[in-house]
């Protein structure tokens, strides 16, 4: 379906609206409305991880099932990466940190600052029952039109990171298992 969007003198005809009425497009005609060209979806791509994995590097570690490929049809043409992840610790006050990659270089990171810890998000467990909602929402300009690798990497301060699980994972109804995603949408120029 494409996007439409109405040009501006459209809105501002006086015969079609008065103050508190609604325009409608039975009173228009159909130069009133343009189609737009940029801002169109290209392709869209899902990778979806049901299963649980464990961490315990102190060194970013690829997250696994949370890489993805595209290939742009434009140089033009930006990324939009959509990331959702589950992410427990094994203990109260476990750090775990994700970082969002595209090929070796990692983006949608902070800034660096002495010796803090570079990342895309950061999760700390309060109890071994907690799996947060995560997420990263980022817009890429890779100016490509080569296969593109996204994926998600890891690492703890201390203990142990879970994915899709809690840190405790007792079988009880009261600790859940969850799933994970990384989507990336072409959205053309």
């Amino acid at each position: 379906m494409a996007i439409t969007t109405l040009n501006n003198r459209a809105i501002n005809r006086s015969d079609t609206a008065a103050a508190d009425q609604l325009w409608t497009a039975t009173s228009a005609t159909a130069t009133d409305f343009q189609a737009v060209s940029a801002g169109k979806i290209g392709q869209v791509l899902q990778a979806v991880k049901t299963d649980t994995d464990s961490e315990t590097s102190t060194s970013y570690a690829d997250l696994p099932d949370m890489t993805l490929a595209i290939t742009p049809s434009a140089t033009s043409s930006k990324i939009l990466v959509i990331v959702y992840a589950g992410i427990s610790g094994s203990d109260p006050d476990v750090f775990t940190h994700v970082q969002l990659v595209r090929t070796t270089t990692a983006i949608a990171v902070g800034d660096a600052a002495s010796s803090r810890t570079r990342c895309s998000f950061s999760w700390r467990s309060k109890t071994p029952q907690d799996v947060p909602s995560n997420s990263i929402v980022y817009l890429d300009s890779p100016s490509s039109t080569s296969a593109i690798t996204y994926k998600l990497q890891w690492k703890q301060e201390s203990g142990t990171g879970y994915i899709n699980r809690t840190g405790a994972d007792t079988d009880n109804s009261t600790y859940p298992r969850t799933a994970s995603t990384i989507t990336l949408m072409e959205v053309l120029a």
